[in-house]
């Protein structure tokens, strides 16, 4: 495995793991390879040290990956994946239709299935609602047969 340092054209740095150069190579070639920050697939390497191997023994090296990664989480740092076109294409449309419902629906925050019920049992004119609801309560919105879906929920766009 390697680590590269990256650029992007709008300047923007950021790090990624690759099997080896020849799949970095191979990767950014098909511009699979895009800024986390703006989706820009415009990447180049940037400068940066190598990090060498010692004669260290396995354990050591585990330990010190081990500590590494402790001191990547107390820093707030998040694990990064590199998507494909047709992944961010999806994800495009999943932040589509999450900001078509909060546009378009009421929000009825924690009192989803109380909203829901009077609707399905027609005690309230049906509309689209969108809010709160615990697992307990959905399964059971769900064994009533009340229709009803998941908000997708996309980390920001910083992501």
């Amino acid at each position: 495995m390697i680590r590269y340092s990256l650029t992007c054209a709008k300047g923007h740095g950021f790090e990624s793991w690759f099997a080896d150069s020849t799949a970095y190579d191979k990767q950014a070639k098909h511009g699979l390879v895009t800024c986390p920050h703006c989706g820009s697939a415009k990447v180049e390497k940037a400068i940066m040290a190598p990090r060498l191997s010692g004669t260290r023994k396995r354990g050591a090296q585990d330990e010190a990956q081990a500590q590494a990664v402790a001191t990547d989480k107390a820093q707030g740092n998040q694990p990064l994946a590199m998507i494909s076109p047709q992944e961010q294409e999806f994800r495009a449309k999943l932040k589509e239709l999450r900001e078509h419902i909060v546009k378009n629906a009421d929000d009825v925050g924690q009192k989803f299935p109380e909203e829901a019920r009077k609707m399905h049992y027609g005690e309230t004119e049906h509309r689209s609602i969108y809010g709160v609801a615990s697992p307990d309560d959905a399964r059971e919105l769900a064994e009533e047969g009340i229709e009803f879906v998941p908000v997708p929920i996309l980390p920001d766009d910083r992501n």
